[in-house]
């Protein structure tokens, strides 16, 4: 089951034990946390402990342990499977590298050399219910297909029903255009449905800081080149300008995607500045508690590579209700959520 009793007593919590792989600053993590702050399964509440947390990056770990007051092991490729505790839900963004050997259809030699093989060594080890797995849009077409339907196939044989959507931030409230596969997996067929909410996105106005230090202005000479570049397509007060890989500049009231790898000048608010710490997080939904140590350029990469909260939360809350109606699919045939 996804949900365990940590009493005989009626009143008590239910115990969710998870592990957050790929964890970066805890995207997935503050997510969990959000919807178990107020959702009620069977009337009582949920309480989420993880178990176990995996992130390479040196700054990713200072982070998430600075705001969730624990340390991320380190390469999840060179951790045993037996040493992580047993759990019932995975969670993980996993690295989009590419899968070069995806595509062959032989199981898990298919995935060697990849990080999605360490998430399907973990299952086959552990059989948590559930999962929840993140990764960039591009992997739907990836090799005409033949990389997510090797993906979907291991995770068949590992003994899992999944449902994959791509899901744009924007639509979740979010002023971001950030289009991401969200890969579900459970034990059970269970009728998962995902409607696209009605969501209407939050202003740039509520995002975007009032004042900032003269650090985050570029440049007067890429503020002018910016501007020549520029044709006016929005009447917005507020706009974050954004350059494609052909030099082309648009204006819009959302940004486009955060890139970990992209420029400092990618993104710049009303073509002047770049966007501050507190911004970045903004965008993805992370909570104003949320803090962020280190430099900027480390900020910029390790929001650049988190999750949109918001999408994440919709998922988890259609997740559990699937597994609170307990309603089972006629067929184990894969169907696709809408």
């Amino acid at each position: 089951m996804l949900f365990t009793s940590n009493s005989n007593s009626k009143n008590s919590n239910l115990e969710l034990k998870y592990i957050d792989l790929f964890c970066g600053i805890g995207g997935f993590r503050i997510a969990l946390e959000l919807v178990c702050s107020h959702y009620k399964f069977k009337d009582q509440k949920i309480n989420p402990i993880c178990v176990f947390s995996s992130d390479i990056d040196a700054d990713a770990q200072k982070n998430y342990e600075a705001n969730f007051k624990d340390k991320p092991q380190g390469d999840i490729t060179q951790i045993p499977v037996e040493l992580i505790p047993n759990h019932n839900l995975l969670l993980a963004g996993f690295p989009c590298q590419p899968f070069s050997i995806c595509g062959k259809l032989q199981g898990f030699e298919d995935t060697r050399g990849t990080l999605f093989f360490d998430i399907a060594r973990i299952l086959d080890y552990h059989k948590p219910y559930a999962f929840i797995l993140e990764n960039v849009k591009q992997l739907v077409g990836h090799n005409k297909g033949k990389t997510l339907n090797t993906i979907l196939e291991i995770l068949s044989d590992l003994g899992y029903y999944t449902e994959y959507k791509v899901l744009n931030a924007l639509d979740f409230g979010l002023p971001q255009k950030r289009e991401r596969i969200f890969i579900i997996g459970l034990r059970d067929p269970l009728n998962f449905t995902f409607k696209k909410p009605n969501i209407s996105m939050k202003p740039l106005s509520e995002i975007i800081e009032k004042s900032v230090s003269e650090f985050y202005y570029a440049s007067e000479h890429i503020q002018k080149k910016r501007l020549a570049k520029y044709k006016k397509n929005t009447q917005h007060e507020i706009t974050i300008w954004h350059e494609n890989q052909g030099g082309n500049i648009s204006a819009y009231p959302y940004s486009c995607a955060m890139r970990a790898g992209a420029s400092y000048n990618y993104l710049l608010v009303n073509g002047k500045r770049r966007l501050t710490e507190r911004e970045m997080l903004r965008l993805q939904g992370f909570p104003d508690y949320f803090q962020l140590i280190g430099s900027y350029s480390a900020a910029r990469k390790l929001v650049g590579n988190s999750v949109a909260v918001p999408c994440v939360v919709s998922v988890v809350n259609f997740m559990f209700d699937a597994v609170n109606k307990n309603k089972f699919k006629v067929s184990q045939k894969q169907e696709k959520f809408i």
